[in-house]
C-alpha cells in the first residue's frame, strides 16, 4: 500500500514516515500544500494523510481541489483543530476521517485500515490474488504458476500488482513509473523496460501462459492468451 503523508512539522513527518515504513507501507512525504496537491493529483495513492494547517495551501484547500478532480482516494485529515465544527467541516469537504493531534500511532494505523476497508473505489487486491493461471502472495513475495513458484523482488512485485489491478488493459509508462517508483524518483524509462523483462522471465519460470504486451511509446499490459 502506498501512502502520501503531508505534514509540515518535519520531526513529526519523519517519525510517522519511519513508523509507517516499519509496518510495510510505502510512504511519500511532503511538507506543504502545494506539494501535497501535486502528489495527490498523480492519483497513485491508497491513502492520503493530510495535515489541515499546511503552508502555501491549507489542507482543506488541497482536499477540495482533489475531490473536484474526482480523485476519490481515502483522505484522513490530521490536525490540532479538534472542535466538533472543525470535524464536521472537514468531513463535509470530503475527508473520510478526522484525527486530532496528539494521537497514538496505533490509532492512526487502525484508521488507515478502516478507510481502506470502507473505500469502494480502491478495489484492493485480495491477500493472494489470482488471475488466469497465476497466484500472487504479496506477504511472501511469491508468484505461483502451473509449474512452480518464484520469489520476486519488491520492484517486480509492485509491477505485477499494478498489472493485476487492471489486467487486459494497457497501462501507460508514466503511470507504471509513478506506481512502482513514486513521484520523487528520477528513475529512467529504461529501468521500467528492464523490470518488465524480468517479470516476463518470472512468468515463464512458473509456467504461466500470460503475456506482458508492449504498445510501443504507450505502455504495457498483462494479457491472457486468446481463446482462439
Amino acid at each position: 500500500m502506498r501512502i502520501l503523508l503531508a505534514e509540515d512539522d518535519k520531526d513529526l513527518n519523519k517519525a510517522i514516515t519511519w513508523q509507517l515504513t516499519g509496518q510495510g507501507y510505502s510512504v511519500d512525504s511532503c511538507y506543504d500544500g502545494e506539494e501535497a496537491l501535486y502528489y495527490g493529483k498523480q492519483n497513485i495513492y491508497d491513502v492520503i494523510l493530510l495535515d489541515r494547517m499546511l503552508p502555501y495551501r491549507e489542507g482543506t484547500e488541497v482536499l477540495t481541489a482533489l475531490r473536484r478532480q474526482s480523485i476519490n482516494v481515502p483522505i484522513i485529515l490530521i490536525t490540532a483543530l479538534g472542535t466538533l465544527q472543525n470535524k464536521i467541516e472537514g468531513l463535509d469537504l470530503g475527508a473520510d476521517d478526522y484525527l486530532v493531534k496528539p494521537f497514538d500511532f496505533e490509532e492512526l494505523l487502525a484508521r488507515i485500515r478502516c478507510v481502506s476497508r470502507r473505500s469502494l473505489v480502491l478495489n484492493p487486491l485480495p491477500d493472494t490474488p489470482s488471475y488466469h493461471d497465476i497466484r500472487w502472495a504479496a506477504q511472501e513475495m511469491c508468484l505461483t504458476g502451473p509449474s512452480g513458484n518464484s520469489t520476486l523482488s519488491k520492484r517486480e512485485g509492485d509491477l505485477l500488482e499494478s498489472f493485476l489491478h487492471t489486467p487486459e488493459q494497457i497501462i501507460s509508462r508514466e503511470t507504471l513509473l509513478l506506481k512502482v517508483w513514486g513521484p520523487d524518483s528520477d528513475v529512467e524509462g529504461g529501468n521500467l523496460d528492464n523490470y518488465v523483462h524480468f517479470l516476463r522471465r518470472r512468468l515463464k519460470t512458473v509456467g504461466s501462459s500470460l503475456q506482458i504486451k508492449t504498445v510501443r511509446g504507450v505502455g504495457y499490459g498483462l494479457m491472457a492468451p486468446s481463446a482462439d
